[in-house]
């Protein structure tokens, strides 16, 4: 493609090594990017409350896309812009349906305020094990069913997060948004047509850029509707064998600067 008018990129596995940092080469390409006005916009199954760290580090502070497509956050001026919630109703309708599908599973929300860290913001029912080393406060499942949520997270320690997904969409069809970032028993749900897609669609929009002109960089399956989305979508060499098969190019690994190495062509 020629010089992208925006570029585009998950966090976890993508723009951020196996440590969970940014590479001071990945920061330098980054920057090159941002002042040559270009804007960086990061899109990732994180919430706000995650995210600030890590723009900071890239020196990003334009729209940030969260929750895989449910949020939109400008990082400058830590404000969620919008937000595409499931309703408590929803909540239990999809709680019940999942207790059949996927027998013994636990579910955590989370929920946004205005800001990053509004609110406390992530709320598990006893017995979920949080899939990466976090702290987290417990509830009854009514409590944690009880308000609005951006996404609801499932869990199963006995399933790969690809078989969850399977039995989910198995009782769930089309009604809800489901995709997961990592295979180790974790599925992510979303309000009906929510995904990364939509909400990169949305900061298109609001700053006049075609798809087309577009490049986005990911690694796992909750990536595939970005990568296809955009006019040039880029997996890692580390991703997931799905999203291989609907992008455009394979860059390096995560841990060897993909992102920048494809970015340097053009910045």
């Amino acid at each position: 493609m020629e010089k992208p008018a925006l570029v585009a990129s998950d966090v976890d596995g993508t723009i951020l090594g196996t440590h969970e940092q940014v590479s001071d080469h990945t920061v330098d390409v980054v920057g090159r990017v941002l002042a040559d006005g270009t804007p960086f916009a990061l899109v990732t199954g994180r919430p706000p409350r995650w995210v600030p760290r890590i723009a900071n580090a890239l020196g990003a502070t334009g729209y940030a896309v969260c929750a895989n497509g449910a949020v939109l956050y400008h990082v400058g001026e830590d404000r969620v812009v919008w937000q595409r919630s499931i309703s408590p109703v929803r909540l239990s309708d999809l709680v019940h349906a999942l207790d059949t599908a996927i027998p013994g599973c636990a579910v955590a929300a989370e929920r946004v305020g205005e800001r990053a860290a509004d609110v406390e913001t992530f709320l598990a029912e006893e017995g979920y094990k949080h899939a990466w080393p976090d702290q987290h406060d417990t509830a009854s499942r009514a409590e944690v069913l009880g308000h609005p949520a951006i996404k609801l997270l499932v869990r199963h320690t006995g399933m790969t997060s690809a078989e969850m997904s399977t039995a989910a969409t198995a009782v769930l069809g089309d009604e809800f948004a489901i995709t997961f970032s990592t295979n180790a028993g974790l599925i992510e749900v979303s309000e009906r047509d929510v995904t990364k897609a939509t909400g990169l669609a949305d900061v298109c929009e609001r700053l006049g850029i075609a798809a087309q002109d577009v490049i986005a960089f990911g690694d796992m399956p909750n990536d595939i509707p970005m990568l296809a989305w955009v006019g040039h979508g880029v997996a890692m060499a580390n991703a997931h064998p799905e999203l291989l098969k609907v992008a455009d190019e394979v860059t390096a690994s995560n841990d060897q600067d993909g992102v920048a190495q494809v970015l340097e062509r053009w910045f």
